[in-house]
């Protein structure tokens, strides 16, 4: 069974015997005992639920800091020896970092507009008392640090984020020196990925731990407030995805959005079923070049660095999510911790893997820059499965997106190839293999 289906099939199982325990410990069908012992031993703290539940928030908060610094190291040490490519490199940096800015800002507004945790009750959260932010000034300061060992062992991502851009900046202008640092973090991402890779294995154990507990004690009146957060984010990744890259792509370029999207069903369909923008790459580049006509000297570029950082999608998630979870705690978000989130998600992107559940692993980071609790994870990891092949296929529309404004603006886009109905089909001779990565 595919992870998918069995992350699906654990929250259902979770749903189902939450709402189970929901009526026997809340009605009269069973004694006054039983009910105390079936409460302590399932459903109360360090209960069986309770205890893998917490396991599970835990392994997503142990790999945040190594898998934001590895992998940021990684990105920022190829971005600095490709930055020799010029205007090439300046223009798909710019976009994907403004396109990301947008996408977290958008998020928060329309999050805020909706409320979708203003009336969801969590057992404890007006127990919550959340750390007042800091004038913005002083975050300013705190970005740099002073002991990077200190930043990374007290998980002050903001100061983890600027290091590992310093030392990934570092790496690519060191010469053969960096070139074998490099291989170094390179082969420690891979293993971090591993790591992931493993986590995603043991999630539908930790979603259901997660999804019955919650069930058990709020009822199915947790499925309504559960549905106003994933509506809401999938709102606003479609308005993302049609919307805002539309107007970007006439804005900047004056070519159709709606050839683009045409051509873009199958990446589409491949990034929806694997969730991961990584293994959706040779489709991406495949369909960039033979069926948008962008030359390999842009597409080449970009739409690999663009699999690194450009992950819009999940920035969204990111905003929403820690909206969702300050109004189920009762936190009034400041202007200040706003702003640090969009910069927190806006950087963090830089650092998301493309590999399926890893956005949930910086959502941690964004969460504790806002002074938000962790443990809010729990609430959204049930429905964040759906979510996640919904915000790849995003990501990889950004990738698209951005490639082709750029190879317009550089003289290296095929109009004719961009505006034929039917390039690249399959089938076609032309379509070729996927190029090798």
């Amino acid at each position: 069974m595919s992870l998918t289906n069995r992350i699906l099939l654990a929250m259902l199982a979770g749903v189902l015997l939450g709402s189970v325990l929901n009526i026997l410990l809340q009605g009269g069908v069973l004694p006054e005992g039983m009910r105390a012992t079936l409460h302590s031993t399932l459903v109360a703290k360090n209960g069986v639920l309770d205890v893998v539940g917490r396991i599970f928030v835990s392994l997503l908060k142990l790999l945040v800091v190594p898998l934001v610094l590895v992998s940021l190291i990684c990105g920022a040490s190829s971005l600095g020896d490709s930055a020799r490519m010029g205007p090439i490199a300046i223009k798909t940096m710019g976009l994907y970092l403004a396109t990301t800015a947008i996408a977290v800002s958008m998020a928060l507004l329309f999050a805020s507009l909706v409320d979708p945790g203003a009336h969801v009750e969590v057992p404890g959260a007006a127990n919550f008392h959340p750390v007042p932010p800091p004038p913005l000034a002083d975050v300013l300061v705190d970005m740099v640090p002073s002991n990077p060992v200190r930043a990374m062992a007290e998980g002050k991502m903001l100061q983890i984020i600027v290091f590992a851009l310093l030392v990934g900046y570092a790496i690519a202008r060191s010469g053969e020196q960096g070139r074998r640092i490099g291989s170094f973090f390179r082969d420690m991402e891979a293993v971090i990925m591993k790591i992931v890779e493993i986590l995603m294995e043991v999630a539908p154990y930790g979603v259901f731990a997660l999804l019955a507990k919650l069930f058990a004690t709020m009822g199915l009146g947790a499925i309504l407030n559960l549905a106003a957060y994933f509506f809401t984010v999938l709102a606003v990744l479609l308005f993302h995805a049609l919307v805002v890259y539309g107007l970007l792509l006439r804005g900047l370029s004056g070519l159709s959005p709606t050839m683009l999207f045409r051509k873009m069903r199958p990446v589409w369909a491949f990034a929806f079923s694997t969730a991961s923008s990584g293994a959706t790459l040779p489709v991406t580049l495949n369909t960039v070049e033979r069926r948008l006509g962008v030359h390999n000297s842009v597409a080449g570029f970009s739409i690999p660095l663009g699999a690194t950082i450009n992950m819009d999608g999940t920035a969204i998630m990111q905003g929403v999510a820690t909206v969702f979870i300050a109004q189920v705690y009762g936190v009034e978000l400041s202007m200040v911790a706003l702003l640090s989130v969009v910069v927190t998600a806006t950087l963090a992107s830089i650092g998301t893997a493309a590999v399926p559940g890893v956005g949930l692993i910086t959502l941690s980071l964004v969460l504790q820059q806002a002074g938000l609790p962790v443990e809010g994870i729990a609430l959204i990891i049930g429905v964040d499965r759906l979510l996640d092949m919904v915000r790849t296929a995003v990501n990889v529309t950004g990738d698209v997106t951005v490639s082709v404004i750029v190879a317009k603006s550089e003289q290296q886009l095929d109009e004719e190839v961009y505006q034929d109905p039917a390039p690249g089909e399959p089938g076609d001779p032309q379509a070729g293999s996927p190029p090798t990565i």
